[in-house]
């Protein structure tokens, strides 16, 4: 190859790599003509990883495999964006061997020297002596410094925003059990009196809901970042606040229902803006069984709320849960999160073991 074309074709790569890297690291926000080589990644890798998953008998196990998937995935990412570093700077010295002294004598001398000094490792052993080989070291030297700072920091931002969510996710389990329900929230907060926390909660998952948007949109890998204790996932925990406020807004009479409202359009922003992420088709399906809505009901009369009739709050919580059951539990399902209450795998009900393919209908039965 001519040196020319080495040059361009190197240099190409390395713009396009800054590119990205600019789009996925350094932008605060989900660029919408991105590369996309960040989702690309986490996708492919994720559907081998979770095959593996799905195949661990013991659940401890498994979740321990899962879990470990999202910090590799953000090293992997960087380590793609270094060796494309690391390919495209070695086109461009080895585009101008001529410039370097001893000039390499291959193209894997080339792409050593540009190893060593995107690291930076250099023994001296190849030294730039013209003007433009002088100039694409300093500028690789430069790029490992500025990627290895990026990394770091966004190491820094990911764990923040872990913490941050996952904080929210543990106080619930005090309301909302473990795994969390819709159900138990307004339960615990009727039996224990506490209608403030209740208004306090739908306030604070709000807040979370937003922070969740802002972050987990703009760093993907955050998505899979699982929960560190049993029975816990924030999927889960979201889907329980949501389904909780639904209740509030559909079935009982309480003044808590204008903070619940509040946490339901914040939460159903979240829920768009991942469907849009992951490509999701949304079905107007509640996907929760009449009869599971009358129990639910049942407890919450118990509990002492005042309910209103049971056609009128059917229909009210089919229409507003209908907005975000089916991606909530397209993403639960594509996460490997553990069933909890009305999220996640609902392939049991009845409807929907209709809709199935009769060999996943036969699989079905025999894994009962």
């Amino acid at each position: 190859m001519p040196g020319w074309v080495e040059v361009i074709v190197g240099l190409a790569i390395v713009l396009v790599v800054f590119y990205d890297l600019f789009q996925s690291v350094v932008l605060p926000r989900p660029a919408i003509n991105k590369l996309a080589t960040v989702r690309f990644l986490l996708r492919r890798m994720w559907a081998g990883w979770k095959l593996i998953g799905e195949r661990i008998p013991s659940i401890p196990r498994r979740e321990k495999w899962l879990a470990t998937f999202g910090p590799l995935a953000v090293l992997t990412v960087f380590a793609v964006w270094a060796l494309a570093l690391i390919l495209g700077y070695g086109l461009i010295i080895d585009g101008v061997r001529g410039e370097m002294h001893p000039a390499p004598e291959s193209f894997g001398t080339s792409l050593y020297f540009s190893a060593t000094t995107l690291v930076p490792l250099s023994y001296g052993d190849i030294v730039p002596v013209g003007v433009l080989a002088r100039l694409a070291t300093i500028a690789e030297s430069v790029t490992g410094v500025v990627l290895a700072a990026l990394a770091i920091t966004l190491l820094f931002s990911l764990y923040e925003a872990f913490q941050s969510r996952e904080e929210k996710v543990v106080t619930l389990d005090a309301i909302a059990g473990a795994p969390p329900t819709g159900t138990q929230i307004l339960e615990t907060a009727a039996e224990l009196g506490m209608h403030g926390e209740l208004i306090k909660t739908f306030d604070e998952w709000r807040q979370w809901a937003a922070s969740v948007l802002e972050s987990h949109l703009a760093y993907p890998p955050l998505l899979f970042f699982r929960s560190s204790h049993d029975n816990e996932a924030w999927v889960n925990s979201f889907g329980a606040v949501m389904d909780a406020a639904v209740l509030v807004m559909s079935t009982v009479a309480d003044d808590s229902e204008g903070p619940a409202r509040l946490m339901y359009t914040v939460g159903n922003h979240l829920v768009e803006d991942l469907a849009w992420y992951f490509q999701y088709h949304r079905l107007d399906d509640p996907i929760v069984e009449r009869s599971e809505f009358d129990q639910a009901k049942e407890r919450l009369k118990i509990a002492g709320y005042r309910c209103r009739g049971t056609e009128e709050a059917w229909r009210e919580f089919a229409r507003l849960r209908s907005k975000y059951a089916s991606p909530l539990n397209q993403l639960a399902r594509q996460l490997a999160i553990i069933p909890a209450q009305w999220i996640g795998d609902r392939s049991y009900l009845p409807h929907r073991e209709r809709e199935l393919p009769l060999r996943k209908r036969r699989t079905a039965r025999k894994e009962r």
